[in-house]
């Protein structure tokens, strides 16, 4: 029994960080307004959450390693909750994406942390309860959305980080009740800070390149400093690979990317992050921008696939076995492809046999969908390297959430650029969808390079 509310605890920290972060989608359009910023710089309340948490997630592992998992996971929230007060409290635009960077050290701890926690609390059934986690997430989109948008346009946007104290302190309380003292042997080796330094600066320099290089034709920034910016990025990831090589304990262990389905595993995570994760997260402003939608209302279209994503998520988990890896991931990644297409076309609603169907219907149908789809390919994805090698659960788990949380910066990154840049929003969404579209497309045949299932062939001999 106490194992299972071990997984209620991680799974109440998971939900925490997804409330926060689709409460946050929904307030950005008013914290923007609010602090009198633009929407590159405003964008960083994001995109610096999100380069944060993937340069912690690859380190949250061996930190716990280190610390026991119960230390490292109480610090973990403790970070969150501290963040989530400066941020509640911060007065312009700079003290805020400050603030998320402190929030952020937190959250990117967690789902490593939950990760490593129950695969030792349920070896013998791991991929039915990591699976479990994809359910997790949108329990969080349903409550952050609806509720945040209440409280934004009752409270102030204030409102959805003060959210996050009594929820933290909910999660530091049942953390130190349940979560045994770790008896493991605990490593020795230090934390590669060298290596999370060159991490960071190649992410940072080409996230800065990339959302400067839309004030350039606006002539804020000159072309030489973006030009200076991508060649740093360059210079810190040949250094950040020269030295994760020669390192004895590397943030990335380059040696799994010589194995195929690692490679082809984290190729995927990157592209998804980038146009189901990140692009999705500017659906709020979507709604608002091109349908004129309040606030409230663009938190609500998120709920279709929120429960689409629970559903079919906790559906998959339980059948992935009998699935395998592959056709979960090709019919949900196919899915998103075909409702991100739909976005692209701003539909206006149409009749119907007489029945006239809304723009707020339509637009439930095909984020439903999306909803759906990203249910079935999460689990899967979530999974599908893991069993190469079991006792490395928690570094795979943050390898995996680093590219998939890079991705999501870089489409969150791209995707204010274009915007910024094209005067009709609604021309400027259609590309932005349609592009991701055609890049999930293209991406789709890396999917055959993974594990087929749990017990192919591939797996028994290690993903060599």
């Amino acid at each position: 029994m106490r194992r299972y509310l071990v997984f209620a605890s991680v799974s109440l920290a998971l939900l925490l960080s997804s409330i926060s972060g689709s409460a946050v989608s929904v307030a950005f359009p008013v914290i923007m307004v609010d602090l009198n910023t633009s929407l590159i710089l405003a964008g960083w309340i994001m995109t610096g959450y999100q380069l944060v948490t993937t340069i912690v997630m690859p380190l949250a592992g061996k930190i716990s390693e280190i610390l026991g998992d119960k230390k490292a996971f109480i610090i973990y929230t403790l970070l969150f909750s501290i963040g989530s007060v400066l941020c509640a409290i911060a007065p312009n635009i700079y003290l805020l994406i400050g603030a998320r960077v402190v929030q952020a050290i937190g959250g990117g701890g967690f789902m490593p942390a939950a990760a490593g926690i129950v695969s030792n609390e349920f070896p013998e059934s791991r991929q039915r309860f990591i699976g479990l986690f994809s359910s997790i997430f949108p329990i969080g989109m349903i409550v952050g959305p609806n509720l945040g948008g209440w409280m934004v346009e009752a409270f102030g946007w204030q409102s959805i980080f003060w959210l996050n104290i009594p929820l933290g302190a909910i999660v530091l309380l049942f953390a130190s009740i349940l979560l045994r003292k770790d008896d493991r042997q605990k490593s020795k080796r230090k934390v590669d800070l060298v290596g999370a330094g060159l991490l960071f600066g190649t992410i940072f320099s080409l996230m800065f390149a990339i959302t400067q290089f839309g004030n350039t034709s606006a002539g804020e920034t000159p072309w030489i400093i973006v030009g200076i910016s991508f060649a740093l990025a360059i210079i810190f990831l040949f250094t950040f690979i020269s030295w994760e090589r020669r390192t004895d304990n590397p943030v990335v262990d380059t040696d799994l990317f010589r194995r195929r389905p690692f490679l082809a595993a984290n190729i995927y995570n990157f592209v998804y992050g980038a146009c189901a994760l990140g692009i999705f997260s500017l659906v709020p402003l979507y709604a608002v921008s091109v349908y004129n939608m309040s606030t409230l209302q663009s938190g609500v279209i998120l709920t279709p696939r929120s429960i689409g994503m629970m559903v079919a998520s906790t559906v998959t988990s339980f059948f992935l076995v009998r699935w395998g890896y592959r056709r979960p991931i090709i019919i949900g990644t196919v899915i998103v492809i075909v409702c991100l297409f739909l976005l692209a076309l701003q539909p206006h609603g149409f009749n119907l046999g007489g029945a006239d169907i809304g723009v707020m219907t339509l637009l439930f149908i095909v984020v439903g969908l999306l909803g759906i789809g990203a249910g079935v390919c999460t689990p899967a994805a979530n999974n599908a390297c893991i069993e190469l090698m079991p006792d490395k659960v928690a570094t795979i788990t943050g390898l995996r959430g680093t590219f998939r949380t890079l991705g999501s910066s870089c489409g969150i990154a791209i995707a204010t650029v274009v915007i910024h840049n094209t005067t009709d929003a609604g021309h400027a969404f259609f590309i932005v969808f349609l592009a991701s579209a055609i890049l999930l497309l293209i991406t789709l045949p890396v999917v055959l390079a993974m594990p087929a299932s749990p017990n192919c062939e591939e797996v028994k001999q290690g993903g060599v």
